[in-house]
């Protein structure tokens, strides 16, 4: 039973899940569409920020990091324009979901389980055909692609487990932020700025590191120094654990529970 008064956000929360419930039972194909599509943007924002954080340490060095940051946030601009479905953001919409009884725990599973395994085959499609553009052709072996990705694969699973919560924390905060906001701008300088938090610390993101992982291998030729099946695999696991903790529990849950039985503090 939903909440005699609910607030902005909460509402927002609650619409979205059931649109992506109804897009899910109606045409699980066009779902599976949006969420390859979420990788392909995580894929062309990692893309133009590794190549403008390379130009960047040659003119500025030591500047890469803060460019890197500022032209990655642009992936989660185009992400929520382009109405794409994103693993670490249902996280928070479906624990949500299911607290607040909008939809089945069964329902609710399947949706995210689906939208984070088709974010990995999308990303790796379109860093396997970036890999075929020009600009990634014979990259140097210290380009700052592989020196960011060798750097994630030496994380031990304490440290990604922790920057995965506030990977996440960061990421769905940009929602109940853009819920708050009455225009476009509004929106698109809140997501920007947020989502610089997070890139420029350095924090595991699942999903951006099933694009991330691909391109550098793709652009490599192969497995960097360090990359195995079980590194990457390892990674993952952490980051996503990390990640449901920050969004499903800290944002979705904690923020649902506040707002539970509530008329006066709500969001």
């Amino acid at each position: 039973m939903e909440q005699k008064y609910q607030g902005a956000a909460m509402t927002t929360v609650d619409k979205s899940a059931l649109k992506k419930s109804n897009l899910f039972e109606t045409s699980q194909v066009k779902y599976f569409i949006r969420c390859m599509l979420a990788g392909m943007f995580l894929t062309l924002g990692t893309s133009i920020a590794v190549m403008v954080a390379e130009k960047a340490e040659h003119m500025l060095p030591g500047s890469g990091k803060f460019f890197y940051s500022f032209m990655f946030a642009w992936s989660l601009v185009m992400i929520n324009y382009m109405n794409t479905e994103l693993g670490t953001s249902n996280m928070m919409y479906m624990t949500a979901a299911v607290y607040r009884k909008v939809l089945a725990p069964k329902r609710a599973l399947a949706i995210l389980f689906a939208c984070i395994l088709f974010n990995l085959i999308g990303g790796a499609i379109a860093s396997f055909v970036m890999s075929f553009t020009n600009i990634f052709q014979d990259l140097p072996a210290e380009h700052f692609l592989f020196h960011a990705v060798e750097g994630k694969l030496l994380k031990t699973p304490i440290q990604m487990v922790a920057e995965g919560i506030f990977a996440n924390v960061i990421v769905n905060t940009t929602v109940f932020v853009s819920a708050h906001m009455k225009d476009d701008a509004g929106k698109l300088y809140s997501t920007i700025f947020i989502i610089f938090i997070f890139a420029f610390l350095g924090f595991e993101h699942v999903i951006a590191n099933f694009s991330s992982f691909s391109l550098a291998f793709f652009a490599f030729g192969g497995a960097l120094p360090g990359m195995t099946v079980g590194s990457v695999l390892t990674n993952w696991f952490f980051a996503m654990i990390g990640n449901y903790i920050g969004g499903g529990l800290i944002i979705g849950l904690l923020y649902s529970w506040m707002n539970k039985d509530s008329e006066v503090y709500v969001d």
